[in-house]
């Protein structure tokens, strides 16, 4: 077992945390934060260089940070990592289900592939990752699961049909899991974003951009930082009545 040089006042001081898509967006944002605030942060996305990339800004820092390649559709690989992970800290504390992809299309034109691949990593990789770590924070009687959602999770999305089912899903995940897991000292809350600036808005036009920015009633994209802010709290023992709930950062775009 081991354990960070983290200054104990920092909110999540010690704190063993996998941060899946840790490697962009609002997964590096969250890994980054994550090691501000003394985490222990381990790093899982796709490709290794990027792995690599994400945890050295976390070292940077000055954070204890390890990173390990993993498909979240894959079973195997997720408890792999896991089981290193324990190995090596001997607990989890938080996980972060950040990973997720969009494939979007209208319904009529949507195919099977794009609609599968999206279950299968926003909502069957959601639950390859709680699955694994749960019975090590059984056994130690606390730690936080913290899932990602969207506001189209909420309220749906035109073109979205497979990427709104899955953030719908990880509500209903978040709910289950904290009636079941909260008797056992696990707390299980949903973040839901709404228009962040992120890659994934980069393939989008400047005109839609403006559109999206105009209803929102902070006049602003949210900021991967945003989201990342709130994870850190719903992580930490601030948060610690906290539980089955889906927190809507969007700027006020569905007042």
């Amino acid at each position: 077992m081991t354990t960070s040089l983290a200054n104990p006042s920092h909110r999540l001081a010690n704190k063993v945390s996998i941060i899946t898509g840790a490697a962009q967006g609002i997964g590096l944002a969250t890994a980054l934060k994550f090691a501000a605030e003394g985490a222990i942060v381990v790093v899982c996305d796709v490709k290794q260089a990027a792995v690599d990339a994400a945890v050295a800004q976390c070292q940077a820092i000055g954070a204890q940070a390890s990173g390990y390649v993993v498909d979240v559709t894959q079973r195997a690989m997720v408890d792999g990592m896991v089981q290193a992970v324990l190995a090596h800290h001997g607990r989890i504390d938080v996980l972060v289900n950040n990973a997720g992809i969009t494939q979007d299309s209208r319904l009529q034109k949507m195919t099977l592939e794009q609609f599968d691949r999206v279950i299968d990593v926003n909502l069957r990789g959601v639950f390859h990752c709680a699955q694994a770590v749960t019975d090590s924070m059984v056994a130690q009687g606390r730690g936080v699961i913290l899932n990602a959602s969207s506001v189209v999770g909420i309220y749906g999305n035109f073109g979205q049909t497979n990427y709104a089912a899955t953030k719908f899903g990880v509500i209903g995940f978040t709910k289950t899991w904290s009636r079941e897991l909260g008797p056992k000292g696990i707390r299980v809350n949903a973040v839901a974003p709404g228009f962040i600036a992120t890659p994934i808005l980069s393939t989008m036009p400047e005109k839609v951009i403006e559109d999206m920015v105009q209803r929102v009633p902070l006049k602003r994209l949210g900021m991967p930082q945003d989201i990342a802010n709130v994870y850190a709290f719903l992580a930490s023992d601030e948060a610690a009545y906290v539980n089955g709930a889906v927190l809507e950062v969007s700027g006020g775009m569905t007042v």
